[in-house]
């Protein structure tokens, strides 16, 4: 099967979908556990800081001071950030699907999402997605966050695809909806193997993937 929807770009999120969620409500749980923090002092600190630390607009040591740091620890920061890094872990399959499909069918790959600055250059650096990745239209570069509609107009113009070429895999049901309202053809990932169907279904050939994956 060829191409013959007229794709030729991937706006792809990271958390859910390449990677695990970098400090997601069940991460921070398990931070609090693990630390002894107050989870509901914990979480709402993070509530009022967590908008402009992945909008780049408060760094990470801001942010560590505002939710953890602000009173004496028994642990250190670096103890912290390390814990906060390894919550972060690769979906191998769709790592390899993506790499693969940019290779197979010529495709442009933008990341779109919300990540703050810090973690997100760990995850581009630890799981190598510049490898294969053009363009990072993440939060704390464009100081833009999705729900905002700008983020994904500013995808559009950074790469230089018209919105009925870009096929979006993004794992959040809203911003499907909210991609779909600018025409762009999205899949709501929820696994590898529903994923790799929609994509054949889009014309996005995955038959050697297939065969490696059996």
């Amino acid at each position: 099967m060829n191409n013959t929807t007229g794709i030729t770009c991937l706006f792809v999120d990271v958390g859910g979908v390449l990677l695990t969620n970098g400090w997601d409500h069940l991460e921070r749980r398990r931070a609090a556990e693990k630390f002894g923090l107050d989870w509901d002092e914990m979480e709402e600190r993070h509530r009022l800081t967590f908008e402009i630390h992945e909008e780049g607009k408060l760094s990470f040591d801001e942010y560590l001071n505002l939710v953890v740091f602000y009173k004496t620890r028994l642990f250190t920061r670096s103890q912290f950030r390390c814990f906060m890094c390894d919550q972060s872990q690769p979906d191998h399959d769709m790592l390899r699907m993506v790499a693969q499909l940019k290779s197979r069918h010529g495709l442009k790959i933008a990341v779109v999402s919300n990540e703050s600055l810090e973690l997100n250059e760990y995850r581009i650096q630890t799981f190598n997605l510049d490898g294969f990745v053009d363009a990072f239209i993440s939060s704390c570069y464009v100081h833009l966050r999705k729900p905002d509609v700008n983020i994904f107009r500013l995808a559009l113009d950074i790469t230089q695809v018209p919105a009925h070429k870009v096929l979006y895999i993004e794992n959040t049901p809203m911003f499907v909806q909210i991609a779909e309202g600018l025409k762009i053809r999205s899949i709501l990932h929820t696994d590898y193997k529903s994923t790799r169907a929609q994509l054949a279904a889009f014309g996005l050939d995955t038959e050697e993937l297939l065969q490696a994956a059996s």
